[in-house]
């Protein structure tokens, strides 16, 4: 529960009490106007709890995950920057229905080989050859190509 009471949190919680008791206002002051005799404000005095019950679905996955997210060794939350282990190997002690959480992988870097220029493709040379003279031509429509 102490990672509930960050800093970052209390301004979530804050955040979703603001919103949900905005909306829910919202949504009397136009149930409000519907018996009024406005009778569009019936669909908005439907849809603001809609968005009020959208923002406690929202409130209330974030802290389950928060909750049931990946911990270090220590029992303190793993911080995101730290890379997770590898799928398959777990740290001594941990149980064993963390080997199977799959782990998060940082994308790998291929180096890209060059072509040789003697395996050049001849369609690609012809077009090189095309757009070499577009640019020695400025004025020149492509219709007035000689190749």
């Amino acid at each position: 529960m102490k990672r509930l009471w960050t800093p970052a949190w209390i301004v979530r919680h804050v955040a979703m009490v603001v919103l949900v008791s905005g909306f829910l206002g919202l949504g009397w002051w136009q149930v409000s106007r519907a018996a009024a005799g406005n009778t569009l404000s019936w669909g908005y005095a439907v849809e603001w709890p809609i968005f009020a019950g959208f923002v406690v679905f929202v409130w209330w996955r974030e802290v389950r995950h928060t909750l049931h997210g990946p911990t270090a060794p220590d029992g303190e939350p793993a911080r995101p920057d730290e890379p997770s282990p590898a799928v398959g190997t777990r740290p001594a002690g941990a149980p064993a229905a963390a080997a199977t959480r799959p782990a998060v992988r940082r994308p790998v870097r291929v180096a890209r080989v060059p072509v040789a220029a003697g395996g050049e493709d001849a369609d690609l040379a012809a077009y090189n050859r095309y757009l070499q003279w577009l640019n020695d031509n400025p004025g020149a429509r492509p219709g007035d190509y000689p190749g």
